[in-house]
């Protein structure tokens, strides 16, 4: 493969990626459209941001569009999927990204049941129902990729509220990401990404303390970028990728606690 055609190896795929705003998920969309693939920006509220991430994606010479939704509601969700679906004329990568900020956001100051509810609902009903939705029509098609988002510590546990409510969460997508995979095989691949440590929002205000602990625990001693992440999803959507199904990819510099 030539360096040229290797820029481009996402060249006429369609891709949509869930609460692509900022973070991670815009770092995704940028990556996508950089392999040259038209990507779908979804935000919640935040239509300045992604009409922002939309103008940088197409500037990479791909078409990109803008829906918006609250995956709080659940009849927003098939909605949601035929506008996809509309947008382009069709979906080959489907990115379930969107969680709700429980660390940062107005969530951060609720109660332990507010925030459980709020993560079950977004994180976990959400992209369950998107996946499966969005697996149905790639199956009938023949062809397709779904990459939901996990939590590098769910398997092993991290003590505290946010270790509790993210592990529950993030423990049941990346099981569910496994069975998905086994229901829409061989035509559609579904793999989970895992981002350990990554400096979002919740990572630059971060205190002291966290700051090293997070290097201690990361044997690559620095903080994970969006764009670590976005490199490993770009990947999983290249044909270079095309016999891995099933798997959760742990990105978080070799930490193994």
């Amino acid at each position: 493969m030539s360096s040229e055609s290797n820029r481009r190896e996402l060249e006429g795929l369609k891709a949509v990626v869930t609460g692509s705003s900022s973070g991670i998920g815009r770092a995704i969309v940028l990556a996508l459209a950089e392999g040259g693939a038209d990507v779908v920006i979804h935000c919640r509220r935040s239509l300045p941001a992604a009409e922002e991430a939309a103008r940088a994606a197409s500037g990479h010479g791909v078409r990109a569009s803008v829906l918006q939704a609250d995956f709080e509601n659940p009849t927003s969700y098939d909605p949601f999927v035929q506008a996809a679906w509309d947008a382009f004329g069709d979906v080959d990568v489907w990115v379930n990204n969107a969680g709700a900020d429980l660390l940062t956001g107005p969530a951060s100051h609720q109660s332990f049941e507010r925030k459980l509810e709020l993560l079950l609902r977004i994180d976990v009903t959400a992209a369950v129902h998107l996946g499966r939705a969005a697996g149905r029509r790639m199956k009938a098609a023949g062809k397709g990729l779904i990459l939901n988002m996990g939590w590098d510590q769910a398997e092993q546990g991290m003590e505290g509220d946010s270790g509790e409510l993210f592990g529950a969460a993030k423990g049941a997508i990346m099981a569910f990401s496994r069975s998905l995979a086994l229901s829409l095989a061989p035509e559609v691949r579904v793999n989970c990404l895992a981002p350990g440590w990554v400096r979002t929002a919740w990572g630059e205000q971060a205190s002291e303390s966290w700051q090293r602990r997070v290097l201690e625990e990361t044997p690559l001693r620095r903080w994970g970028t969006p764009e670590d992440v976005a490199a490993a999803a770009r990947f999983l959507a290249s044909p270079a990728a095309r016999f891995i199904t099933g798997q959760v990819l742990r990105i978080n510099g070799g930490a193994v606690r």
